[in-house]
């Protein structure tokens, strides 16, 4: 990895040596997710570069600092993708940075999320040590998947200095259709087409609009779309829905953006499907087929997150300008203890932030 990784290996040792604190950064479009930062600034983009690329075998393996519009330029020229439509706040995007936040898109709950694409890594861990976890299949694991437990971990198991994905092929035909309905029988078609095999790939629902998106063989989105029915979608309006819902720049999200100047939170309330409304103040949008509820509201951090646990789930601070209240669900004693277990074994001196993840135990 050229000169970069001795660099950063570098780094890491001078500051366990001072006692010192690092905050790993690629191209910080995530910045205001999680808990508030600390310490001084790893920066990783030097680590850049695809390593190796397979298309036939379905998988990239690709250094943490590359940027993501680099990859999947590289990937669409092969007719392949990220099924799990990693979002992208602005341009400036790092793949290490988004394993490390394990976020995905619109896909997420038919491709899956981006822990199930993640085949194995190289980690440069607290102690200034470079570790490989897995390799470049599906059946590799023997014991602890550690390189899916770098999906969300923000950051405190280590860098991510070399990731392999797997990859899929874009589906040969899409479609979008919309429906107008309220948010209960939203959810109850929602449901009922989840039991029936339909190649639906994305949902939305927000403001008395249902949109769907129909992926996979032409057959099978004809036959779907005769079907359902619904008011089709011109493709290119569609394809900029979509990129909108995934990279936050749809009006939904514009205008909880605006709410946080006047204290409002965005929630992210992960829950089962069948879930049915929640009763919260302010605006929603839902995604997921019904398993995620976006959440832009005024309501204290407990009354959320009250409401997220009786329907079966938990609720994440988003963004929102308070963060002192803590970003994620508090654990509960034991899930903490595996937590800091697990931190304290690839970082026993807490050179890497640990503040941005963690919670206190409820």
């Amino acid at each position: 990895m050229d000169a970069a990784l001795p660099r950063l290996v570098d780094q890491v040792q001078t500051a366990r040596a001072a006692k010192g604190r690092l905050r790993i950064v690629g191209g910080d479009t995530k910045h205001f997710y999680g808990n508030a930062p600390s310490g001084e600034a790893l920066d990783i983009k030097p680590l850049a570069g695809i390593s190796s690329y397979e298309p036939s075998e379905l998988v990239v393996t690709v250094r943490g600092g590359t940027l993501l519009d680099e990859l999947e330029a590289a990937l669409a020229e092969k007719g392949q993708h990220l099924a799990f439509e990693p979002p992208r706040y602005v341009a400036r995007g790092t793949v290490g940075g988004m394993v490390a936040a394990g976020l995905a898109g619109p896909a997420r709950a038919t491709a899956g999320a981006v822990r199930d694409h993640v085949l194995g890594a190289t980690l440069l861990n607290g102690r200034g040590e470079v570790l490989s976890f897995g390799g470049q299949v599906m059946k590799n694991v023997a014991g602890y998947d550690v390189s899916r437990a770098l999906a969300g971990s923000m950051g405190v198991l280590g860098v991510i200095c070399e990731v392999s994905l797997k990859v899929l092929p874009v589906a040969p035909a899409s479609a979008t259709i919309r429906f107008e309905c309220e948010q209960a029988e939203a959810l109850k078609r929602l449901n009922a087409w989840g039991g029936e095999p339909l190649p639906i790939t994305a949902s939305a629902w927000w403001s008395g609009m249902l949109v769907l998106r129909l992926a996979g063989a032409r057959a099978a989105v004809e036959a779907a779309q005769r079907q359902l029915g619904g008011e089709p979608i011109d493709p290119p309006l569609a394809a900029a829905f979509w990129r909108g819902l995934r990279d936050h720049g749809d009006e939904f999200f514009a205008s909880a953006a605006k709410a946080e100047d006047d204290g409002a939170a965005l929630w992210r309330l992960s829950v089962a499907a069948t879930a049915p409304p929640l009763l919260l103040p302010g605006e929603q949008l839902i995604e997921w087929g019904g398993g995620l509820r976006w959440w832009c509201t005024h309501a204290s951090t407990a009354s959320v997150r009250d409401v997220a646990a009786q329907a079966g789930g938990h609720a994440t601070r988003f963004r929102g300008r308070d963060r002192r209240a803590g970003t994620f669900h508090p654990l509960n004693a034991v899930q903490a203890r595996i937590q800091t277990a697990l931190a304290d074994a690839f970082d026993p001196d807490c050179v890497f932030d640990r503040g941005r993840l963690f919670t206190p135990a409820a």
